[in-house]
């Protein structure tokens, strides 16, 4: 059973949830219910939105590869730890308007190295080296 991942992912969807919630909330101030209607903190929070929709489930999909071929226990963590991290931290560093730069860029380290590591994991299971 694939629990770590399993883990992740709830972890991940109620991030999902919450900036969910931030971009009705953001709509409701604004009254814009397609598209951003200029607004520059309702772009913000749907591109934030969009950015954790489009980076996470394809690092869901590899974490789980990785850990039904076997990958280390600590290795799967490590990259769950690393994703939620990565894209709590880049929400917060956009959600604010000018950007908190630290955060933004450092969240998009962390996903882009989790993302990265899941990836390995996957493939040294897939070649039979996990």
């Amino acid at each position: 059973m694939p629990r770590i991942t399993a883990l992740y992912a709830a972890l991940l969807i109620l991030l999902f949830l919450l900036l969910t919630v931030r971009v009705f909330a953001q709509r409701y101030r604004t009254r814009v219910v397609l598209g951003t209607g200029g607004d520059r903190l309702l772009e913000r929070a749907v591109r934030v939105h969009a950015n954790f929709g489009e980076f996470v489930p394809v690092f869901l999909a590899a974490l789980l590869a990785a850990e039904l071929c076997g990958a280390a226990p600590w290795a799967v963590h490590a990259a769950g730890i690393a994703m939620l991290a990565g894209r709590a931290m880049h929400a917060a560093g956009m959600a604010r308007e000018p950007d908190i730069v630290a955060l933004r860029s450092g969240g998009m380290l962390l996903t882009l190295a989790a993302l990265a590591g899941a990836a390995a994991l996957a493939l040294l299971g897939a070649v039979g080296l996990s």
